[in-house]
């Protein structure tokens, strides 16, 4: 029993025994792998970073070839524009050299004749004086050889004039009124046209957008602050409309209403100066902006009252007056325009023998309703009509701008002159702007009436559509019947086609007579 006990422990002690040897072999294969892997692994590394350094050398000996050869490249740009520009200043020089040889010889040139002309002055002056002692001379001889003094014989000679010629007299009496009332028309028309040759004034065009430029784009972001309130306190205090989008630099305000657009532009420039930009500074800015532009108002208000000539107004006429320099009608100033009325309107009443002061303050006043027709119901015409009441204008100023739209009957000689100032100064060429599509639908309309009349070849707009040429054929249409064709062109330009001013229509016939000499 217990030799079996013993036999049974060593073998368990063998087992163990044995047990660990394998687990200490297996231990060191490990070991042996672990130490195998790293080593394969370090080399690996010591590859790829060897590989690396060769690569990123490689590339930054490209870089470097591909910098030169940009530099030489801007290098050659830079010295083929140099050498252009060196060309061209040369080019402006010669041609500047050029023009002031030309001047000088002009200038000789007009010394010359002034001098010539001088000389032929004095010798016309010589010669008149001359014919006026040899005049003198044979009067004398007449009135000795007559008997008579020079006054008696014209006397003596009219008195018997007067009896032969009664009845030429009154042949003549009568053809001068008829010529009279014909030329009634020229007459005025050349009154006109002396009015506004007297008048040259400058018209000023504006949008209903203003452009504020910005130092950087980066002052967008701060203009609109964070999650938009900076913005929203500016469109809220001023009511206008600021857009902000991918144009450089620059930011657009946009509103109908001119003071406010004008006051927001103030607004905005004083914050991108101040640097200082959230919504109790805004509406600060506002306010001062307001004021100064009211100020601005009432300055112009005066200054144009003292350009015209106009005294005694309302102070809230003046304030009026001024306002209309942010207004503008189909892209015309309406200060200006008023401006030019009233000069246009003083310039007819001297004419025509007219109160002039009270013509120029009719032709001032008479656009004032565009002052306030952004804010009040009704036309130009009511809201002016309505304003003149209130402060006391006179009944012929109310008239006049009544009735300068023919909203009313014209009634008395002060309202048709400020009507025809009036369609001056609107008709002047570039006085309004027009929409390019709108202006050669005009065009191709004023054409297509002239051709659609029997016997027309050609039609031709011309002089901005201020003439149409017609070429008509002569096989069709003889010479009588020239001025009845253009007659009935003409009224039907009228009743069909809407334009300002007036339009010259000129018809042409032409016969030619082609024979070959052989």
């Amino acid at each position: 029993m217990l030799s079996y006990a013993m036999a049974a422990l060593i073998a368990v002690i063998g087992a163990a025994v044995a047990g660990f040897i394998c687990f200490q072999l297996g231990v060191s294969h490990r070991r042996k792998t672990a130490e195998a892997k790293i080593g394969s692994a370090e080399d690996e590394a010591k590859r790829l970073i060897n590989d690396a350094i060769k690569t990123a050398e490689q590339k930054r000996k490209e870089a470097l070839l591909e910098a030169k050869d940009e530099i030489f490249r801007m290098k050659a740009e830079s010295d083929k524009e140099l050498k252009e520009r060196r060309g061209e200043i040369s080019r402006q020089e010669r041609r500047l050299n050029q023009k002031e040889e030309n001047l000088d010889k002009k200038t000789e040139n007009l010394e010359q004749k002034e001098l010539e002309a001088k000389q032929k002055a004095e010798l016309i002056e010589a010669r008149l004086a001359e014919n006026e002692q040899m005049k003198q001379r044979e009067i004398e001889k007449l009135e000795v050889i007559s008997g008579l003094s020079t006054e008696a014989a014209r006397v003596m000679i009219l008195e018997r004039l007067d009896e032969q010629l009664t009845h030429e007299k009154a042949l003549k009496i009568n053809h001068y009124e008829n010529q009279l009332k014909e030329d009634c028309e020229e007459m005025a028309r050349d009154l006109l046209t002396q009015t506004i040759a007297r008048c040259a004034a400058d018209h000023a065009q504006e949008a209903v957008v203003s452009v504020v430029p910005l130092p950087s784009d980066e002052m967008k972001g701060r203009i609109i602050g964070r999650e938009g309130r900076n913005i929203r306190a500016l469109e809220t205090a001023t009511g206008v409309d600021v857009i902000i989008d991918d144009t450089p630099e620059a930011i657009t305000l946009s509103s109908f209403d001119p003071v406010r657009r004008e006051v927001a532009r103030q607004t905005l420039e004083k914050l991108i100066a101040d640097g200082r930009i959230h919504p109790a500074r805004i509406e600060e800015m506002v306010e001062k902006a307001r004021k100064e532009v009211e100020l601005a108002i009432k300055k112009e208000g005066e200054k144009a009252i003292m350009d015209a000539g106009v005294h005694g107004l309302h102070p809230e006429l003046v304030k009026l007056i001024g306002r209309l320099k942010y207004r503008t009608s189909y892209g015309q100033n309406v200060l200006k325009h008023s401006l030019e009325v009233s000069f246009l309107s003083g310039l007819i009443a001297g004419e025509l023998g007219m109160d002039v002061t009270l013509a120029k303050r009719a032709g001032l006043l008479h656009d004032i309703g565009k002052g306030l027709d952004h804010e009040y119901e009704g036309t130009h015409v009511s809201i002016g009509v309505e304003i003149a009441k209130k402060y006391r204008e006179s009944n012929a100023v109310i008239h006049a701008i009544q009735a300068h739209h023919n909203d009313v009957e014209p009634s008395t000689p002060l309202a048709f002159v400020v009507m025809a100032a009036d369609a001056i100064s609107a008709a002047r060429p570039g006085a309004r702007r027009e929409n390019l599509e709108n202006y050669i639908k005009r065009l191709e309309k004023l054409e297509e009436i002239s051709n659609s009349f029997n016997g027309v070849e050609k039609s031709f707009a011309i002089q901005a559509g201020r003439e149409v040429r017609i070429m008509v054929k002569p096989e069709v249409v003889d010479d009588d019947q020239l001025t009845i064709l253009a007659r009935d062109i003409v009224a039907k330009i009228e009743n069909e086609l809407d334009y300002p001013g007036q339009i010259k229509v000129n018809v042409i016939r032409e016969n030619r007579a082609i024979d070959f000499a052989k």
